[in-house]
C-alpha cells in the first residue's frame, strides 16, 4: 500500500476478478428465482416473503430485469398478476435454467455419498398428516445434512407447485401422468366406512354398500376425484346416500363424524388415531373393494437431484405400510 492506494499483484487481481464474477452469478440467480416465484405465486408480497426480502425489492428485481431485456415482463395492472407474452418465455427459460442449477449445486454436494442437497415435497393433507411427517424424520435421521421443506395442500395446489418447480415432489390421490407431469403408484389404501360410537353401524363385521341407501352422509367436496369414485361405486350398488356435508379434507370430515352428523367412506389408515382413541368406529365393506392409490409426482423432463431421489427411494421402502396400518388398525377395532 503506497500514498493510501492498495495495489494488487496479477494473482490478486485475478482472485477479485474471479470473486466478483462468482458474486455477480450469484446476484443474477437470485434474481432470476425471485422472477420465476412472482409469476408462480402472482404475487410479489407472497415471493418477497418466499425470498426474505420486502415487497419493494422484489418489485425492484422485475424492474431491474425488464430495463435490461427492454421489455415488461409483467402486467402489473393485472389481478392476480400475469405476464407478457415476452415475460412468459423469459420465465419458462429461467425456471429451467435454476432447476438445472439447483440440480447441478445438489449433485456436487453429495459427490462423497453425503446427502446435504434439499428437497422440496408437497403433499396432499392425508397424507401428510398420516404419513409424511415420520418419512420426513426418519430421512432426517439417515441424512441429518439433508434439507426437506414439507407442504400440505389442496390436491390443485400440488400439482401447481410441481409444474411450477416450486415443489420436487408431490404425493396425491389418483395419480396420473399428463405433458407435464410423471406419475409413479405409490400405494393403495381400502376405504371403510366411517362412522361414531353410537351409530348403528358401530360393531358391525361388515357393510354392503346398498346399505347406505337413505343414509346421512358426510362426504368429499364433488370437484375431488375421490368423491367421483366414490360415488360411482356406490351408485352401482343402487344406493343413494343423504350427503348433509361436503368438506375437502379427510380432518374435517373425520370431526362431523365424530359427532354423528352421518357417516363416511375414507381410507382405513388415516382413521388409526381415532379408532385407537375410541372416537371413531371402522366397518369393512363386503362386495367390492373401494381403495384410494396414491402415487409420486413430479415434473416431466426434470431430472431430480440426488436428494430427491434418495427421498423417492425412502418411500419405496414404505410402499406397503397401509397394509401394515390396517392390520394394527383392525386389530385395536376388535380388541
Amino acid at each position: 500500500m503506497q500514498g493510501g492506494i492498495i495495489r494488487f499483484s496479477n494473482q490478486g487481481r485475478a482472485w477479485c476478478a474471479f470473486w466478483t464474477a462468482r458474486l455477480r452469478v450469484a446476484v443474477n440467480l437470485k434474481s432470476l428465482k425471485v422472477f420465476c416465484d412472482i409469476v408462480a405465486r402472482r404475487s410479489f408480497s407472497r415471493a418477497a416473503e418466499d425470498n426474505g426480502i420486502s415487497q419493494s425489492g422484489a418489485s425492484q428485481v422485475v424492474s431491474q430485469l425488464e430495463g435490461r431485456l427492454g421489455v415488461q415482463l409483467i402486467e402489473r395492472s393485472k389481478r392476480p398478476l400475469v405476464t407478457t407474452r415476452e415475460g412468459q418465455v423469459f420465465y419458462d427459460g429461467c425456471r429451467k435454467l435454476i432447476a438445472r442449477y439447483e440440480a447441478l449445486e445438489d449433485e456436487v454436494r453429495t459427490l462423497h455419498d453425503d446427502v446435504a442437497g434439499r428437497v422440496r415435497v408437497a403433499a396432499i393433507y392425508s397424507v401428510g398428516l398420516s404419513h409424511m411427517s415420520r418419512y420426513v424424520q426418519e430421512f432426517m435421521t439417515r441424512h441429518p445434512k439433508a434439507n426437506v421443506r414439507l407442504e400440505y395442500l389442496h390436491p390443485e395446489r400440488v400439482l401447481e407447485l410441481v409444474e411450477d418447480g416450486q415443489a420436487d415432489l408431490g404425493i396425491v390421490s389418483y395419480p396420473r401422468s399428463t405433458r407435464a407431469i410423471e406419475a409413479e403408484p405409490w400405494r393403495e389404501e381400502p376405504l371403510v366406512l366411517a362412522c361414531a360410537p353410537s351409530s348403528p353401524f358401530a360393531g358391525r363385521v361388515q357393510l354392503s354398500l346398498a346399505e347406505l341407501d337413505g343414509q346421512k352422509m358426510v362426504g368429499f367436496d364433488p370437484d375431488l376425484v375421490i368423491r367421483h369414485e366414490i360415488d360411482r361405486v356406490v351408485a352401482a350398488h343402487a344406493a343413494e346416500p343423504d350427503v348433509v356435508m361436503e368438506f375437502d379434507n379427510i380432518e374435517t370430515i373425520k370431526r362431523a363424524v365424530e359427532i354423528d352428523a352421518g357417516v363416511a367412506l375414507l381410507p382405513e389408515p388415516t382413521l388409526g388415531r381415532e379408532l385407537a382413541a375410541g372416537t371413531l368406529c371402522a366397518v369393512p365393506l363386503a362386495g367390492e373393494e373401494i381403495v384410494r392409490p396414491l402415487g409420486i409426482i413430479h415434473a416431466r423432463g426434470k431430472p431430480l437431484g440426488p436428494t430427491a431421489r434418495r427421498f423417492v427411494d425412502l418411500l419405496r421402502e414404505h410402499a406397503h405400510d397401509a397394509d401394515a396400518s390396517v392390520e394394527r388398525a383392525t386389530a385395536v377395532a376388535t380388541a
